[in-house]
């Protein structure tokens, strides 16, 4: 024999010797019953459920924390109030003179941007600084006004035409008139659904939100 071949020989052995083995294990190994059968599947069923169970363990401590937690509040913005005055802003006033300057700033100093020429008619202070009130009328035009110039007097303009002024605040009572648009009453007044106006020689019960001069819902007397 060739110094070859039993070098190739040597080299085969161990293949052969491992794959005896292998076969002398599958033939000698006993077949799988039905018990064992049920034991494998509920040894991957086991596995199974351990992987699951942190998932589970984190979905059931974020439930228990959700349970826990407060309902949330509705936060309101706290209500401004004018550093010279204390009253609120924004709020309504009404002019006390026929004829008032708005002007680009809060000093008799500063130009004047616009000139108020309707007495009683209805704006809003929005700031204050010293003895001037920065207003705006219904199409946000105005300025700086001195105080004076101002009333507490409410009023309001009437943005639908034809108005009906009822003689009770009830939507089925008597019409005692009717106001045209763009004119201008005075609020004796106000709940939360009808203000009382007085225009033009006639007062009734008039629904505020046809009116500029009120905020909705506002209550006063």
């Amino acid at each position: 024999m060739s110094s070859d071949l039993i070098r190739t020989l040597k080299r085969a052995l161990p293949a052969i010797a491992g794959a005896s083995l292998l076969f002398w294990t599958l033939a000698t190994a006993e077949p799988m019953g039905p018990r064992d059968a049920e034991a494998a599947e509920m040894d991957v069923a086991r596995a199974d459920m351990a992987r699951s169970l942190p998932a589970l363990a984190r979905q059931a401590a974020s439930e228990r924390t959700a349970a826990t937690l407060p309902e949330e509040t509705a936060v309101t913005a706290p209500e401004r109030r004018g550093s010279v005055t204390g009253f609120a802003l924004p709020r309504y006033v009404s002019m006390a003179a026929s004829e008032g300057n708005a002007r680009r700033g809060p000093s008799r100093s500063h130009r004047i941007d616009w000139v108020f020429t309707r007495r009683g008619m209805p704006v809003m202070i929005v700031a204050e600084h010293g003895h001037w009130r920065r207003v705006v009328d219904r199409d946000g035009v105005g300025g700086w006004m001195h105080y004076s110039l101002l009333s507490g007097v409410r009023t309001a303009i009437v943005e639908a035409d034809m108005l009906p002024l009822h003689s009770r605040p009830d939507a089925s009572s008597p019409v005692r008139a009717r106001a045209e648009l763009g004119v201008i009453g005075r609020l004796r007044e106000c709940r939360p659904d009808w203000c009382l106006m007085e225009t033009g020689g006639y007062r009734g019960w008039v629904d505020p939100r046809a009116l500029w001069g009120v905020e909705p819902g506002e209550v006063f007397d």
